[in-house]
């Protein structure tokens, strides 16, 4: 009986539970002779040596060959990020899918790395995606909601917002998906945000609240899907492409009419109270700007985008895990001044209830009466110092623009 030796040297497959590396020595010019070629191979393709790697598969080396951890060479070389040695070995015979004793394959490992080049190879040669992080076993435990991904057709599918969400057709109707890419598989704070995000959006039904469709769990990419919002978007996506939401709509009119703004005000107050007021937990959307309001085709506002929400549960309070900054919130991928509506104790890493999202609430009405974001003079990153200092944004619209008590 063959007893196949271990190569672990390197990277470790994403799924071994001590990815601590290795004590592995390796192979010097003295010892090429006694180490098998197989192993070597394996090194090789660790270090990339394109030539060593020809040399030994012309020799008949199994390109295939697996260790005691099921490990090929295909695996190394997706797990250093190497195209150039993945491209070689496909081509020499590898197979894309195999598994290791943790059921990680190549694909598996090279997202686990984020190795773009190389996922982008296996996928064209036919590699499968992992299973999505939410993944169950028994069909009983697939949720009520979950779409088949078949079902969504992105042939004439446009984006209408930076980078995540895309309109699709489903099952005869136009619908928003929000779309999450292969890193999620590699954050856990991300899996952790969907999976929040799936839960409130399941509870939540009013007119002023986008409405929740279904979702894609079972596979990948994972996916959200919800009402489109048409409104506008067509008038702007020529001039503005990405540009269909509350956002879009405030560039292009500038400042409101007070009658029009109170009108928008209240559609936003009565989406964000059934949020506040929803039982048995309140529920703090934290991420309130123009580009989470969507209008619907009546011109009503719509409260949308639940990705950073909180549950006000038994507590009266809530607290980031970890520190926010204006540079690293996953918010401001979004929209330019979305920073520009978080409240100070946010900032602070405070505890903090529903009054962040009162806050936000206010600065978007003085924004419809202003015409323009708040602290539009300042440099994105020093609006939060501000707010924390203390600062609001100036009142410069006249005062007949401002109804009566409408200011304070």
């Amino acid at each position: 009986m063959e007893v196949k030796p271990r190569f672990t040297l390197g990277k470790q497959s994403s799924l071994k539970p001590d990815r601590q590396g290795s004590d592995a020595v390796a192979p010097d010019s003295a010892a090429d002779e006694v180490i098998d070629p197989r192993v070597r191979l394996m090194y090789l393709a660790s270090e990339g040596d394109m030539d060593g790697i020809k040399e030994l598969l012309d020799s008949g080396t199994n390109v295939n060959f697996k260790d005691i951890d099921g490990r090929t060479a295909l695996h190394i070389a997706a797990c250093q990020g190497l195209p150039d040695v993945v491209q070689l070995l496909l081509l020499r015979g590898a197979a894309v899918d195999p598994q290791d004793r943790w059921g990680s394959t190549p694909l598996a490992d090279a997202v686990f790395y984020k190795n773009h080049d190389v996922i982008k190879l296996l996928e064209k040669h036919g590699a499968k995606p992992p299973l999505a992080p939410l993944h169950v076993e028994n069909a009983h435990e697939v949720p009520e909601y979950e779409i088949d991904p078949k079902e969504l057709d992105f042939s004439n599918s446009v984006n209408i917002t930076k980078g995540t969400f895309r309109i699709a057709s489903w099952r005869g109707i136009q619908v928003a998906v929000k779309t999450l890419g292969e890193e999620v598989f590699t954050d856990e704070d991300k899996v952790k945000a969907f999976r929040d995000e799936l839960a409130l959006l399941q509870k939540l039904r009013h007119p002023n609240v986008v409405q929740f469709l279904g979702a894609v769990t079972q596979s990948s990419p994972l996916v959200i899907v919800t009402e489109y919002l048409p409104k506008d978007y067509g008038l702007w996506k020529k001039q503005h492409a990405g540009c269909g939401d509350f956002r879009a709509y405030l560039r292009r009119k500038g400042a409101l009419k007070p009658i029009a703004a109170l009108s928008f005000a209240l559609d936003i107050a009565r989406g964000m109270n059934y949020l506040h007021e929803h039982k048995p937990e309140a529920i703090i959307h934290r991420d309130l700007e123009p580009s989470n309001l969507l209008r619907d085709d009546s011109g009503h506002l719509k409260v949308a985008d639940f990705g950073v929400s909180k549950l006000l549960k038994v507590a009266k309070t809530v607290k980031e895990d970890r520190p926010v900054t204006s540079q690293d919130t996953s918010y401001l991928t979004k929209s330019s001044c979305a920073g520009r509506y978080v409240a100070p104790e946010v900032y602070r890493n405070e505890e903090y209830d529903t009054k962040v999202d009162v806050f936000s609430f206010a600065l978007i009405l003085q924004e419809m009466i202003e015409g323009c974001p708040p602290f539009s003079t300042r440099p994105e990153k020093e609006v939060p110092k501000a707010y924390v200092a203390n600062e609001r944004p100036p009142f410069r619209a006249p005062p007949k623009k401002y109804a009566y008590g409408l200011k304070e």
